[in-house]
């Protein structure tokens, strides 16, 4: 580079001095906070690449579980014994473990009952009497010797006798326990009275290894409510005995249909597998009549599932019960069941489930990432919605729209947590928001648009003041505002990017690069952040910075319209400012006297080392009009300063 001469310094020193909009600072934004480089803490190392990929040497552990549980619906009690191999793939040996006793939240000591609110919570209830959590009857190895343990809230520390050794060292041990299922279980488990009888919705009933991963080695945060889950992969084989009255739905295979079906509902059982209509197994004539079950006091129901994080399943005697059969790409098949009582089939309610559960996943699995299941079961409950692999949890009085909503969001979830398996307990917002953001694309699609409405937006309310940034933990945010951050403002993040800063065709390649290459494994943010920007061929630090990390506002603003040498005939000036902390970029519509409208759209780019810039709109007449945003598709909180009329 050649040596700058001083005078040349001097000139560019006074071009600084007096820029070509000199003006009082009026403005909040700084450009050189919104897009200073270093965004990223990590460098890409063996475990997770620069590229936002897992590395070559990308490791995670596993958990395989065989579980034998009864259901007593005379006192709620389940009764049960689980067998666990517990694989440790990571490079450190292992002197003790962790596990998660989830139903512990539910004692009258747990964290999450003594932090509940007195009223307006969906998580609990400071005025509950139920005192319930885990009876931890033993703790043993393969040879019925007892291991050390320790309990504290919902967390168990196995203390091994033998360092569990690294980099595929396996140990199985058998835990037998008992609890009483809440009535009402934080929104995620609980029982439902109908006329016919309960509904049991079955979910975090068993203990399960916590995460032990590259980031923070074990990971214990305690369950409390607010967030969800983080677990290990594995294979889960299933004995379930219930009164032979019940009928049973569980997220896997089930095993021995002869045994637990008539012959009748077998033989239904077996057409829903091959029909793309929905086919009654169990009617509602059926539920009030004695021989629509089995005449045996009980029935154990066989089940199995591979790779997944979680099995989960309900029970009743007044469940109607039906299926279809689910379409894969790749010509698998897959069967949608559902399991509801008398009173939720009505018109144009429950009796739609099935057809909803297998469009859902029609569409995701064309979309996104083929389902990986061999059932989807969706229940009505007093669970308002409630995902688990294979099987959701949805509000039994939910019908038409609000039930395809519900069905559509808790079975999308089948993606983001299930297949692409983020930390949900710490980083909620990257499987509500991503679900929430691909429910809206296959809402758009499900039966030419039935339920979509294309709302005006009022995106501006997920910058509001008074919210913490979504890179909150659930637990750390107002429960008031978990909605807006952990589903809706991370879920408008990606339209934005998808239809405003990046354009489809190269989000959702990103996008779908992202799934394909976290299916089954644990992404961080910042995994995520890394693999869209490559795959986009994008520096997005800016979005990340002001939209996830911090609750930065909008505010562009139209400051001035002129005319080239004060003639319409050589064009118009437009000058814009960026007056709040969140650059984005601008999209802007001039309409002339006589109608014609000219759009034009400006990247991000004018905001890098300005707060207001000015541009030229082509045009040989007089401007009527210039609207920011014509579409209202951003964020801006002030509409007010986003339009120009002429005198």
């Amino acid at each position: 580079m050649k040596r700058i001469a001083l005078a040349s310094l001097s000139l560019v020193a006074l071009s600084y001095a007096y820029p070509a909009f000199a003006q009082e600072k009026t403005s909040n934004y700084s450009y050189t906070e919104a897009f200073a480089p270093l965004f990223f803490k990590n460098n890409g190392n063996e475990y997770r690449s620069a590229a936002g990929k897992p590395g070559p040497a990308y490791w995670q552990n596993a958990a395989d579980y065989k579980i034998q549980a009864s259901l007593n619906d005379q006192n709620d009690q389940i009764t049960g014994a689980v067998e666990i191999t517990y694989s440790n793939n990571s490079p450190d040996n292992m002197n003790y473990l962790w596990l998660q006793l989830d139903q512990n939240m539910f004692s009258q000591h747990g964290r999450g009952q003594l932090i509940s609110p007195l009223t307006d919570s969906r998580y609990g209830d400071g005025n509950s009497t139920f005192d319930g959590g885990y009876q931890i009857q033993s703790v043993t190895d393969v040879n019925g010797n007892t291991i050390e343990h320790i309990i504290d809230d919902t967390r168990m520390q196995l203390r091994l006798p033998t360092a569990l050794k690294s980099k595929g060292g396996k140990i199985t041990f058998k835990i037998k326990y008992q609890y009483t299922v809440p009535k009402y279980g934080a929104d995620r488990t609980g029982i439902l009275d109908t006329k016919n009888g309960k509904i049991y919705a079955i979910a975090q009933w068993f203990p399960r290894l916590c995460v032990y991963d590259d980031i923070r080695g074990w990971n214990t945060l305690p369950y409390t409510g607010p967030g969800e889950f983080y677990r290990e992969f594995g294979n889960y084989q299933v004995e379930i005995t219930t009164p032979a009255n019940h009928m049973v739905v569980l997220g896997g295979e089930l095993l021995n249909p002869q045994e637990v079906f008539t012959a009748e509902q077998l033989k239904r059982y077996q057409q829903a597998q091959r029909s793309d209509e929905t086919v009654i197994i169990r009617s509602a004539e059926e539920v009030t009549a004695k021989n629509s079950r089995p005449d045996k006091k009980t029935l154990t129901w066989k089940y199995q599932l591979n790779n997944a994080q979680d099995i989960a399943w309900a029970s009743s005697t007044a469940f109607i019960v039906d299926g279809a059969k689910i379409n894969l790409p790749s010509g698998k098949k897959s069967l949608a069941l559902s399991a509801y009582p008398i009173e939720s089939n009505s018109n144009n309610a429950w009796e739609r489930s099935t057809e909803y559960t297998k469009a859902a996943i029609e569409i995701y699995s064309k979309s996104w990432f083929e389902y990986p299941y061999p059932v989807a079961v969706n229940v009505a409950s007093n669970v308002g919605g409630m995902e688990y692999p294979a099987l959701s949890f949805c509000g039994n009085r939910a019908k038409a729209g609000s039930l395809w909503g519900v069905t559509n969001h808790e079975f999308g979830h089948n993606w983001f947590p299930m297949i692409v398996a983020s930390n949900e307990r710490e980083h909620g917002w990257m499987d509500e928001g991503f679900n929430t953001f691909i429910n809206e694309l296959a809402t758009k699609e499900f039966n030419n648009g039935e339920y979509y409405r294309n709302q005006a937006s009022r995106s501006y309310i997920f910058t509001a003041r008074n919210l913490e940034p979504i890179m909150s933990t659930p637990q750390n945010m107002k429960e008031r505002n978990i909605g807006a951050l952990v589903y809706y403002k991370p879920a408008y993040g990606l339209k934005l990017l998808r239809n405003e800063i990046i354009g489809p065709e190269r989000f959702d390649y990103a996008f779908k690069k992202y799934i394909q290459e976290w299916a089954y494994k644990h992404p961080t943010p910042e995994d995520f952040f890394k693999a869209i920007e490559n795959g986009a061929g994008e520096n997005l630090n800016w979005f990340w910075r002001g939209w996830f990390v911090n609750n930065w506002q909008m505010d562009q603003g139209i400051k001035s319209v002129s005319y080239v040498n004060n003639e319409p005939k050589f064009g118009a000036l437009v000058t814009v400012e960026n007056l709040e902390k969140l650059p984005m970029p601008v999209i802007i519509e001039a309409t002339t006297v006589s109608g014609k409208k000219i759009r034009k759209k400006l990247p991000v780019e004018i905001w890098e080392r300005n707060d207001v810039w000015q541009f030229k709109i082509p045009t040989t007449e007089s401007l009527q009009s210039v609207q920011l945003d014509p579409d209202m598709v951003m964020p801006d909180k002030n509409p007010d300063n986003n339009s120009w009329k002429a005198n």
